[in-house]
């Protein structure tokens, strides 16, 4: 029977989980890890190479391994994701604990009749664009081969695209909400374009941080997707919420890598 709202939890270790059980557990990549006995990893989660899946290629996908696998295997009438160190957040907010913050089902249900799309509140760059933010960070090569993927297979996302790539602010961490049949669409396009980049893109000499580069292309390619739903009459702008969110982050060490690639050029290196 399928549910109302269910969202996974992406997590590659054992971590605190949310008790509502709107909330999915997911053991994302976990496909082929052992502990040192050489036993089968488990955390007692539900694991994403289970139904269909491409848990075997998390090193590529990272988290985007859960969204195929929520895609694919949850039946509700809408699916999220978020991450085991950033929820959504109700009413009950406290920055000193991530757990008790977390949006509930009862928070969230009187919403579901009103809203499409659920997206964490905007990610403010200011003296970065979305485009000039991933050159200086990771790789400009990789929005070449993405460019070139969308203008062979869905030219009608390109004026979207060009406009996502000029903004200086973005619905990030690949955090979302969205009705069952936006969430279809949104798949669909979106693995289209990630398997395509995954083959052309060179993965020589990558460490294990910099091989994950699909999940970042997918928190750029979620807005120009949702630009092109808005675009296209699809979803109206009333019909999105934005939600405020809770991260368990070192912000003195994101703002020092963030003006480092910024000013020096320095790539990043580590998630934070």
């Amino acid at each position: 029977m399928s549910e109302k709202i269910k969202i996974v939890v992406c997590t590659h270790k054992k971590s605190a989980m949310p008790k509502d059980k709107m909330y999915l557990p997911l053991h994302v990549g976990a496909s082929g890890k052992k502990n040192e006995d050489g036993s089968q990893l488990d955390f007692g989660y539900t694991r994403d190479d289970t139904g269909e899946n491409i848990s075997a290629r998390n090193c590529n996908f990272g988290t985007q391994t859960g969204l195929y696998w929520a895609w694919k295997n949850l039946e509700a009438g809408y699916k999220g994701l978020v991450h085991y160190r950033r929820y959504f957040v109700g009413k009950h907010y406290n920055k000193k604990d991530m757990i008790g913050s977390v949006m509930t089902y009862d928070e969230i249900a009187p919403m579901l009749s009103k809203f499409k799309v659920f997206v964490p509140k905007k990610r403010h760059y200011y003296i970065e664009s979305l485009y000039s933010h991933y050159a200086h960070t990771h790789d400009a090569k990789h929005f070449e081969i993405v460019s070139d993927i969308i203008k062979k297979d869905c030219p009608e996302y390109l004026n979207a695209y060009n406009r996502v790539m000029k903004r200086t602010w973005g619905y990030m961490f690949n955090m979302m909400i969205l009705r069952t049949d936006l969430m279809d669409d949104y798949c669909s396009w979106l693995f289209n374009i990630l398997f395509q980049a995954v083959e052309r893109i060179d993965k020589t000499n990558l460490s294990a941080f910099d091989s994950r580069f699909c999940g970042r292309i997918s928190e750029i390619l979620f807005d120009v997707w949702l630009e092109n739903k808005i675009e296209t009459g699809i979803v109206k702008k009333s019909e999105i919420k934005e939600l405020p969110y809770i991260e368990n982050v070192n912000w003195n060490y994101k703002l020092k890598v963030f003006l480092s690639a910024k000013f020096l050029h320095k790539k990043y290196g580590a998630s934070s």
